[in-house]
């Protein structure tokens, strides 16, 4: 992907692999000595059980510009956490492990339920938000960055790659998103992006007419990696999504609180591989069924918010609009694919062509049936103004889980 094309609405920075790695993460080291970085991985405990994390905490062994890691920990019992502490001991910059389940986490969860503040599911959104509360409650960071567990492919130069540009002081960037190429196995991966995503922003134009966030989202490359770094500042008002509409939802909160001109997005891997999720068509609530209609809300929500009208109508014409753009698409990737030595199962990919455009509509449908229905959580600004000292108890929450250790 080594082209200098730039689409007028963010900045690409591309990688023209004309300078070392070295010297970027040298640079990187310089600017932390004033400019402390942290990296965020929320993690299930069942990837600490998987491969793909060892070779990443392996990695991150070897970067120096790094003050802190904060693991978020997913289902994990009192001896999973233990040997979560173990594993990540690994890492020899600071580093800590929330346990998300302890005794402790959940008291602090049942104070934010009492003002009507807690995350509404569990998941990413709210293992991510944590993170970032603990975070901000360090008060000693100036640049954060997070990315999954699961990546197969993982090297540390995708990490010096992400964080680069915010914490660069004479770049204006105050969010980056990483991008990619999502092959692997002789494969052509990343298919929510490709099938879903990309012809649903070309049939909302069609559709709706043009408008300023369609052509801001369609600007990334990959609008649904996990991959971002940010600046600390833009914490406190940032309105996390609990539901599979993370990335899209924190895409939306730059577009509502940062000047185009302050986010970009970064080439980190030449190939980017991880867990992939089934397609699941006989469970809405699963898989990429789920994650589909989820980000459909979200797209729709923001639509909406920016004076958008939608009615059943509208979205009968999208869905039918969709599904003509997505096979249109479909021949593109498989004749893209053909020619680089990759393979495409049509038939798969029709067949969830097919099951993405029944999530529009089912996505349509419940945004009418309950249009202020907002899957956000509620920003740190808002926690603090009504908990004052909720932040403050926190970080003694996870010192007293590490004190238990013994």
């Amino acid at each position: 992907m080594a082209d200098f094309h730039q689409n007028g609405n963010i900045a690409t920075m591309h990688n023209l692999r004309a300078a070392p790695m070295e010297a970027m993460t040298h640079a990187l080291t310089t600017f932390a000595q004033s400019r402390k970085i942290t990296l965020i991985l929320p993690s299930l405990y069942s990837e600490l059980e998987a491969p793909a994390l060892a070779q990443i905490v392996k990695e991150l062994a070897e970067v120096p510009y790094l003050h802190r890691v904060i693991v978020g920990l997913d289902r994990a019992d009192e001896e999973q956490y233990r040997h979560a502490v173990s594993y990540f001991s690994a890492l020899p910059q600071h580093h800590v492990v929330i346990w998300n389940d302890s005794p402790r986490q959940k008291a602090l969860g049942e104070r934010l339920k009492g003002m009507g503040l807690y995350p509404a599911e569990p998941g990413k959104g709210k293992n991510v938000w944590s993170c970032l509360g603990y975070l901000m409650a360090c008060q000693d960071s100036d640049v954060v960055a997070i990315h999954d567990c699961d990546i197969t492919t993982y090297h540390r130069d995708m990490l010096t790659r992400l964080v680069y540009p915010v914490a660069n002081p004479n770049f204006p960037y105050q969010l980056a998103k990483g991008y990619y190429p999502r092959i692997g196995d002789g494969k052509m991966n990343g298919r929510v992006t490709r099938l879903l995503v990309s012809p649903l922003l070309i049939a909302l134009k069609k559709v709706i007419g043009d408008r300023d966030y369609i052509d801001y989202l369609r600007s990334f490359r990959y609008p649904l990696s996990g991959e971002f770094a940010m600046r600390t500042s833009v914490l406190p008002d940032l309105r996390i999504p609990s539901d599979w509409g993370l990335e899209i939802g924190v895409l939306s909160e730059a577009w509502r609180n940062l000047a185009p001109k302050s986010v970009c997005q970064v080439e980190i891997a030449d190939n980017y591989d991880h867990k992939h999720q089934d397609l699941s068509p006989d469970d809405a609530k699963a898989g990429l069924n789920r994650m589909s209609t989820d980000i459909c809300k979200a797209i729709f929500r923001k639509l909406a918010a920016d004076g958008t009208i939608f009615t059943t109508h509208v979205f009968r014409t999208l869905k039918a609009t969709y599904y003509r753009v997505a096979l249109d698409l479909l021949e593109s990737y498989y004749n893209d694919a053909a020619m680089n030595g990759l393979t495409i199962d049509r038939h798969r990919e029709e067949q969830s062509i097919e099951l993405f455009a029944e999530n529009i509509m089912r996505a349509g449908q419940v945004f009418l049936e309950n249009p202020s229905e907002t899957p956000f959580i509620s920003t740190w600004s808002r926690v603090h103004a009504a908990d004052p000292d909720l932040m403050r108890d926190m970080l003694r929450a996870v010192a007293a889980d590490y004190d238990d250790l013994g």
